[in-house]
């Protein structure tokens, strides 16, 4: 058994999607909202979250943190509806990355890794974007949008980690596991 430092409710049925033995514990870490690159901040993201549940915990932790990144410029969760349409247009018919930090903390060590899935755009209208905003989908959703959602059909082809778009790189995740020792499905508590 593991804990999952993270209240995101995708990261939760991936893990439950490939039958993992864990407990959710969502972080209270600060966490960084500017960095010099996106791969820096999901990195640094990432194990803060684990950290501050590790702190306490005698279980490994598994903590994440998923950005959009587009020429230089980082896309995190859209304050609002605004912000919404405003990181959908950008994307629009563009191709972006989808990064996502994954650190493990177990026993005082720390394991780290980003995973970069490259998604493809198909261009949306004016009133595509609006309709999809009004959904509220698009809320809470890094990039503001939910590939596994009503956003699937706006993505032409991806390159990399499906998992990773939806918010934890499973095959990264689990690879990193290993190093750290880490049994995904022991059903037994520490």
């Amino acid at each position: 058994m593991f804990i999952l430092a993270s209240a995101s409710p995708r990261r939760r049925d991936l893990l439950a999607q490939i039958g993992a033995s864990f407990r959710v514990e969502v972080s209270e870490a600060e966490e960084a909202r500017e960095a010099k690159t996106a791969e820096e901040l999901v990195r640094v993201n990432a194990l803060a979250k684990a950290r501050a549940v590790a702190a306490h915990a005698a279980l490994p932790v598994l903590g994440a943190d998923t950005v959009v990144a587009l020429a230089g410029r980082i896309f995190g969760k859209p304050a609002d509806e605004r912000e919404a349409h405003e990181m959908l247009f950008a994307l629009s018919g563009r191709a972006h990355d989808v990064l996502t930090g994954v650190a493990w903390c177990r026993g005082g060590q720390e394991f780290l890794t980003v995973e970069r899935t490259r998604v493809f755009f198909a261009a949306l209208s004016e009133e595509i974007i609006a309709r999809y905003v009004a959904t509220g989908e698009p809320l809470g959703k890094a990039g503001a949008y939910a590939v596994q959602g009503r956003a699937a059909v706006f993505v032409e082809r991806i390159e990399g980690s499906f998992s990773n778009v939806v918010g934890l790189p499973l095959h990264a995740a689990a690879h990193l596991a290993e190093k750290a020792g880490v049994d995904l499905y022991d059903t037994s508590c520490a």
